[in-house]
């Protein structure tokens, strides 16, 4: 496994609001609404390191929009107050010993989804880009047969998002082998906020899952192992700190190590039909 053992949960202190049905939230938009199948347990996990300035707003902003979903914070190894407010914000906490990297905390939540039976799991930031009001649309598009992994797309109908030069090269540059190998177009291959259900949260428990920056690469390893992906339009905003793990002298050792990860998934033999 990609994961290293995980510290301990904390448990949380759920507000009051957090206990409302999801769907019967006062003041929601109709188009916010959502029927849970009531066979279904859905998780809401976030990955978070050093996210103290802006994961109580975050969790809190889910407690508006989508009450009553479980919300699992996979804390870091940060060192600052994020677990404490994890915790005070109404979320479960999972503590990393170290800080391990996104792909291995995001990992930990999935094997944590397997483990307690949910499914579908939405995993989403720390740092308030992903609004979540799109999480509705999200679960509504996976819970169709035909779709596994729902993808929140923040360059379909017509939305903008404003980036970097060396990022936009890089989401198109992997955009587009990603359409090739996935034989679909693929608008945004770095989106974070996604809805899987099933198997595919098995998937994703599994050594399979890349263990640095589940991208294009996972998009294309889906798509090899039979599962069926389709993007959605959501609206991102940037990231409040200016964070990214694409900054920096980061985007050169980003895209060498998405390519050489791309390759070797294209290498290994593709399971049988």
């Amino acid at each position: 496994m990609n994961t290293p053992a995980f510290q301990k949960v904390e448990s949380p202190t759920v507000p009051a609001e957090a206990a409302t049905p999801l769907g019967e939230s006062e003041g929601r938009p109709a188009s916010q609404t959502f029927s849970r199948d009531p066979t279904q347990r859905p998780l809401i996990i976030i990955p978070a390191y050093n996210e103290e300035k802006n994961i109580g707003k975050v969790l809190d902003s889910l407690h508006q929009w989508v009450p009553g979903i479980p919300i699992l914070v996979i804390n870091d190894g940060s060192s600052d107050q994020t677990r404490d407010i994890g915790r005070d914000h109404g979320a479960e906490v999972i503590t990393l010993p170290f800080n391990s990297g996104y792909g291995v905390a995001l990992q930990t939540g999935f094997l944590y989804a397997v483990k307690n039976e949910f499914s579908p799991v939405i995993q989403m930031d720390a740092d308030g880009q992903h609004d979540p009001r799109y999480i509705c649309d999200l679960l509504r598009e996976v819970q169709r047969d035909e779709v596994d992994v729902a993808i929140g797309s923040r360059f379909l109908g017509g939305r903008k998002y404003q980036t970097s030069l060396a990022r936009q090269a890089g989401m198109y540059l992997f955009g587009k082998i990603a359409s090739l190998f996935c034989k679909q177009k693929v608008s945004d291959p770095t989106s974070g906020f996604q809805a899987l259900k099933g198997r595919a949260i098995r998937f994703a428990a599994s050594d399979h899952f890349p263990p640095d920056y589940p991208d294009a690469d996972f998009i294309i390893l889906l798509t090899r192992w039979g599962f069926k992906i389709r993007e959605i339009p959501v609206t991102m905003r940037p990231s409040p700190s200016n964070k990214s793990m694409h900054q920096g002298t980061k985007p050169v050792y980003y895209v060498l190590k998405m390519l050489l990860s791309i390759i070797v998934i294209l290498l290994r033999k593709k399971p049988p039909e």
